[in-house]
């Protein structure tokens, strides 16, 4: 688990260097952050879905439930707390953000495989369809602005946007158990979902290196951030959810997928909108160099 952490932060590194170089910035990260919106992210989103293995339906409707219910909490404290750890207005919406969303579709599968195995893979992606939905829409208006036009211009769009239509069909997939998907329907969508993973980190890591070296080590309001996400919301979203009665097993997948470092798609929505990138990557950065040893740490706890 830890080689695999250290492998997805690796790529970050890679990006790191590419934008020092040259090779990434400006209009290509741009344009790159548009392709894996448009295209490889609903690619992902599919293909988790044809794996060629039906998944256990006893699990489906509580995975479903325990996502809705995590996200409403999540959501609350996203809109609550951020002028509480930032006294920059224009932050708020991206400490709101980072408390919101973790790592779910880029690192949270090959996390969630690691320690539970590989037939979980398809159980986090049964909660990252709430996470979908969650992004491209309170997730959107956290980093254009809740009194922005644009911001709420864009949320009616959304709905209709490629990784909403393929979130959709995702559903549908799961819920008529359609298990015989023709290869030469699910290779490409494979190959093409699997373009997301190191494209985002690569960005991560070349809007770092525009960064000045003393940013990259954050600051008070990026640590206390940091400290919630990886550690105090997903212990008490545990905690919830297990008084709420549901099963171990998935109150564990869950706890994970919510401990991962904060969302690549807030600098890729950040870049689409023109925003500040400034605050949303140095806790990115940040917090998915220390997931490397909370998540283990958080592992270890659960399976004790």
């Amino acid at each position: 688990m830890f080689d695999v952490m250290l492998t997805l932060f690796a790529i970050v590194v890679v990006g790191y260097l590419a934008g020092k170089t040259g090779y990434m910035g400006g209009i290509f990260d741009k344009r790159l952050s548009k392709l894996i919106i448009d295209i490889s992210c609903p690619a992902l989103i599919l293909s988790s879905s044809m794996t060629g293995q039906l998944p256990d339906l006893r699990y489906i409707l509580p995975l479903l439930a325990i996502s809705i219910i995590t996200y409403i909490v999540l959501a609350a404290v996203a809109l609550a707390v951020p002028r509480f750890l930032t006294s920059r207005s224009e932050d708020e919406g991206p400490v709101g953000f980072a408390l919101m969303f973790g790592n779910v579709g880029f690192m949270g599968y090959p996390v969630v495989a690691s320690i539970f195995g590989h037939e979980a893979v398809f159980y986090a992606a049964v909660l990252n369809v709430v996470n979908t939905f969650a992004v491209f829409t309170i997730g959107t208006i956290l980093i254009t602005g809740r009194n922005e036009v644009e911001g709420s211009r864009f949320q009616k769009k959304v709905l209709y946007s490629t990784p909403m239509l393929a979130t959709y069909l995702t559903m549908l997939i799961v819920a008529f158990q359609v298990d015989n998907v023709p290869g030469w329907v699910s290779g490409p969508l494979t190959m093409i979902g699997n373009i997301t993973v190191p494209a985002a980190l690569l960005i991560i890591g070349s809007s770092m290196s525009h960064l000045p070296m003393r940013a990259m080590l954050g600051n008070r309001t990026v640590y206390v951030t940091t400290l919630f996400r990886l550690a105090l919301l997903p212990l008490a979203v545990h905690l919830l959810c297990s008084q709420l009665g549901f099963d171990s097993f998935v109150v564990n997948i869950n706890t994970i997928v919510i401990a991962m470092p904060v969302a690549t798609y807030g600098t890729i929505l950040c870049l689409r909108h023109g925003k500040d990138t400034a605050f949303i990557t140095e806790v990115t950065f940040i917090t998915t160099l220390l997931s490397m040893f909370s998540i283990p740490l958080l592992a270890t706890w659960l399976c004790r």
